[in-house]
């Protein structure tokens, strides 16, 4: 038992893992934010644009 434990604690694939999944995770927070601001953005000059017709 104490011998897969060693193993286990020595093997770092899973870390590798875990941080990019982690880099992909604040990838994708940012680019919701980023498109949620510009969608408010495009809706915004799409109804000037209706009202102004």
């Amino acid at each position: 038992m104490l011998s897969i434990f060693r193993r286990l604690m020595k093997d770092t694939d899973g870390a590798t893992a875990i941080e990019y999944t982690l880099i992909a995770a604040l990838i994708a927070v940012a680019a919701i934010t980023a498109m949620t601001t510009l969608g408010k953005t495009v809706s915004n000059v799409l109804s000037n644009v209706a009202v102004s017709m």
